[in-house]
């Protein structure tokens, strides 16, 4: 990867849906070899996927939801019901497993707490769990798509 693949990574991140002449002009080269370029770095796997950012405001589902998950269950079995479960709720947006105290942490977005508890009373309803703790966002103070390339 050089400086011209990272511009074109920058530029994507930033738009997406950006012409390849006009990815092309930034970049400093002409349209052909641009889009060899993007085809590369898309058949190697830098970029997965090319997507819309919806607003979830107007969506209705502007209240982010935290949830730390415990479990006492630490085997595959329990582990792929869980994945299948939480895959099976859209709620649920992020899904990652933890170190330290909590074993998994969810992020979730719902328009309101009404909607979080339905969301809750489901996935204890579907898996067992030692303890769920959730906390909801007050403010968004950051939030970007965009990695950083410095380490690439």
């Amino acid at each position: 990867m050089d400086k011209i693949d990272k511009a074109i990574l920058e530029l994507l991140q930033v738009n997406a849906s950006a012409s390849l002449q006009e990815i092309s002009e930034q970049v400093s080269l002409s349209a052909t070899p641009c889009w060899r370029r993007i085809q590369r770095l898309e058949r190697e796997g830098y970029i997965r996927q090319r997507v819309a950012l919806l607003d979830p405001d107007k969506l209705n589902v502007g209240v982010t939801v935290f949830v730390a998950i415990r479990t006492s269950q630490h085997n595959e079995k329990w582990f792929k019901r869980f994945s299948a479960v939480v895959a099976a709720i859209p709620q649920i947006v992020e899904f990652y497993r933890m170190s330290g105290d909590d074993d998994y942490l969810l992020r979730v977005v719902v328009p309101d707490i009404k909607a979080y508890d339905a969301v809750y009373k489901r996935l204890i309803r579907e898996i067992e769990l030692s303890d769920v703790s959730s906390s909801f966002a007050m403010e968004q103070i950051k939030y970007t798509t965009a990695l950083p390339l410095d380490y690439a």
